[in-house]
């Protein structure tokens, strides 16, 4: 997965954006802090921006050095994937990911023992898909594996720059494990004896399962990329929420009466403003252009800093 998530999940921002005063009155299993939750989830924010710099910093393999690899140096668990290539396979694997990330909060603003608490539910949201994000782009910004395509004759431009080597792990499965294992816990603890439980976490497991065989079938990851992926992100999309828990009982009453107006407008503008992030991500990645930290003095000897877009000729 490109290290976008975190692009992405800023949309996620504008779910949050729904009336306030019921949310207020409405019970939750969850304790949740502003002071606390909101600079960690900016910190994890900030870790992954680090980790897209390393990223566009690592080295890109040289035509001697893919013309070197030989898949019997691949452990054979992983060998049946080396010189797989589908695009289409990358985007359904694409389209199921990111659909993910934007349908959980949806589904999620309107299920009526969550709704009165969705500014809290969708804060602790962008909080666990930052966590997952942040250990993602650090490990694929310091990690160097061939990704399966370049074990054969396919891939055309992907098979030159530092994408090439961002194998491990899977990041496309890690998000989507964690939105949905996320999911299934939020519905878990807001719905205590549901009988739908066995479904959802079903479900839970079943979708980011699914985006792993894409990946597979793209030629994008291993098997054991993928198997760490879905680890860390079913991790992460549950222990997150379970940390959070109120040592208060949660004890479902009568909802207050649900505006779903706040709730569309969220979910449209968060999904708007996400796609908006990956598109524009995407066009940045795909023209070779790169951010660079700059800082220094100006002429009248006053500190400045930012980032610079460089794009290599």
């Amino acid at each position: 997965m490109k290290p976008c998530a975190t692009l992405f999940l800023a949309g996620a921002l504008g779910l949050g954006q729904c009336p306030a005063a019921p949310a207020q009155q409405a019970p939750s299993p969850y304790s949740t802090r502003f002071a606390v939750d909101a600079p960690i989830t900016v910190g994890l924010a900030g870790l992954s921006a680090t980790g897209l710099l390393l990223v566009q910093h690592k080295h890109a393999a040289t035509e001697a050095e893919l013309a070197a690899l030989n898949r019997l140096d691949i452990p054979g668990i992983d060998r049946f994937s080396a010189g797989r290539y589908s695009e289409r396979a990358q985007i359904e694997s694409d389209g199921i990911c990111y659909g993910t990330l934007a349908l959980v909060p949806a589904l999620l603003a309107f299920q009526p023992n969550v709704h009165g608490r969705y500014g809290q539910v969708a804060g602790l949201y962008l909080e666990t898909m930052t966590t997952t994000a942040a250990i993602f782009t650090l490990t694929v910004g310091t990690v160097y594996r061939y990704r399966p395509y370049l074990y054969g004759p396919e891939g055309g431009k992907l098979r030159s720059g530092p994408v090439a080597t961002d194998a491990f792990f899977g990041g496309h499965t890690a998000h989507t494990a964690t939105a949905t294992f996320f999911a299934a816990q939020v519905f878990h603890d807001f719905n205590p004896g549901s009988r739908a439980q066995p479904y959802v976490w079903g479900a839970a497991a079943a979708v980011p399962a699914v985006v792993a065989y894409f990946r597979i079938r793209a030629g994008k990851h291993f098997l054991t990329d993928n198997l760490v992926g879905y680890a860390i992100g079913a991790t992460v999309g549950v222990v997150v929420p379970r940390l959070h828990r109120s040592a208060v009982p949660y004890e479902p009453v009568a909802m207050p009466k649900q505006d779903f107006t706040g709730a569309l407008v969220g979910v449209g503008v968060g999904a708007a403003a996400g796609v908006a992030a990956l598109h524009f991500y995407k066009r940045l990645h795909s023209t070779g252009v790169s951010m660079v930290p700059v800082q220094g003095l100006n002429v009248n000897g006053y500190a400045y800093g930012g980032v610079r877009f460089v794009r290599a000729l």
